[in-house]
């Protein structure tokens, strides 16, 4: 099937198939706890797991592609993750739960980082912000199935039905991904020689900077926002549903954006819109009085969302179809580190500060670094076109 929509899907239920065993440790920890006597630190330990190879795998995994193919590198990703949830489903020690989890973690990595790149082959100079759009959508579809899912089919079935149930996603995307998908004639396989010189480094880094720095700001709303507004004076429960309608408002925009940079041209203006409705925003919700917080909440979540379509698409424009494998391995890389360090970086501001507020106005400084990276990159593109 050469149509570029249905490579699409293809890759879209891939990745939401990692982003459901992602979030299968979160959704299921009450029960990680009852069965296998598991403290809290140990379920953050084994959730952090599943992204920290990316800091050393993202780099390597592209390399690799570009070496072997990128389908083959796939397929070998997904069936790692299939692994990892088979050591998780029948571990009877803490060990092969850690094991489980980090070979999950590694092909999970690997697939992020060269499905990146097969958009890119397929829908460069194309609807690239749209399909960019769409394609990161699956990660936090694959998140909120879930969060609905799992608990149910645990509370009637118990934790090994929701064990098999998530090693059926990753088995039904794999079957899928190795019967349809195919690689675009724009793709570039059997890669003998990496050099460094073969792509713009400086407006990679632009774009990995924006791209990282944005999702990092992203993370300390739904990381700290529903303690944040607990600290305003709201109960719990509605803080947490305040930040889930957040989410959702945020993955409608997201399409919303790249449809919105691809028909009008303007990018970089749908991106600095976004990007600066977080900076308005956020300390909105802050110091506002509580009775506008809700409605601020829902237009924060929208109006941010629409830049992060069109972002993961920056590298599109910049990248020969020859260097698309190792250099979405540095783009990710930095992503990587910039999650890992910004959670912890920001609640030691919290601890220092006494308050809350501290790891949203540190988002707020990460989306203005970004906006900067974003302006610069615009400078620095122009002097660095792709290479069809």
């Amino acid at each position: 099937m050469r149509n570029r929509w249905t490579i699409l899907a293809v890759l879209f239920l891939a990745r939401t198939a990692m982003g459901f065993q992602f979030q299968s440790i979160g959704a299921l920890s009450p029960l990680l706890v009852d069965s296998y006597g598991l403290s809290l630190a140990d379920i953050g330990f084994l959730i952090g797991l599943y992204l920290a190879p990316g800091v050393v795998v993202a780099i390597p995994g592209g390399a690799i592609a570009g070496r072997f193919g990128d389908k083959r590198i796939v397929g070998l990703s997904m069936g790692l993750m299939f692994l990892g949830s088979v050591l998780i489903a029948w571990a009877p020690t803490w060990g092969l739960l850690v094991t489980g989890r980090l070979l999950a973690g590694v092909g999970g990595v690997a697939l992020n980082v060269v499905m990146t790149k097969m958009v890119i082959d397929w829908f460069v100079g194309r609807e690239i912000s749209t399909a960019m759009s769409i394609f990161i959508n699956s990660w936090p579809l694959g998140i909120a199935l879930a969060l609905f899912a799992l608990p149910i089919i645990s509370a009637n079935g118990g934790l090994q039905l929701a064990w098999i149930t998530v090693l059926a996603s990753i088995t039904v995307a794999l079957i899928a991904f190795v019967l349809i998908y195919q690689p675009a004639d724009t793709a570039t396989e059997a890669v003998t020689e990496i050099k460094i010189t073969s792509f713009p480094v400086y407006p990679l880094l632009l774009a990995g900077t924006a791209w990282a720095l944005s999702n990092a700001a992203l993370a300390m709303v739904f990381s700290f926002g529903p303690a944040l507004l607990t600290e305003r004076g709201l109960g719990l429960t509605t803080a947490s549903a305040l930040i889930s309608a957040f989410m959702l408002c945020l993955a409608i925009a997201i399409p919303i954006g790249g449809v919105l940079a691809d028909r009008s041209g303007k990018r970089d203006a749908v991106i600095t819109f976004g990007l600066s409705s977080f900076v308005v925003l956020a300390p909105v919700i802050m110091y506002a009085p509580i009775a506008i917080v809700p409605a601020a909440v829902l237009i924060f979540g929208f109006l941010s969302g629409l830049c992060f379509g069109p972002i993961v698409g920056m590298p599109a424009t910049i990248l020969p179809p020859q260097s698309r494998a190792f250099a979405m391995g540095v783009y990710f890389t930095i992503y990587y580190v910039a999650m890992m360090g910004a959670p912890v970086l920001a609640g030691a501001l919290a601890d220092y500060s006494q308050t809350l507020q501290a790891t949203w106005w540190f988002g707020v400084v990460l989306v203005v670094v970004s906006i900067v990276s974003v302006a610069l990159f615009h400078r620095a593109e122009r002097s660095a076109p792709a290479k069809a």
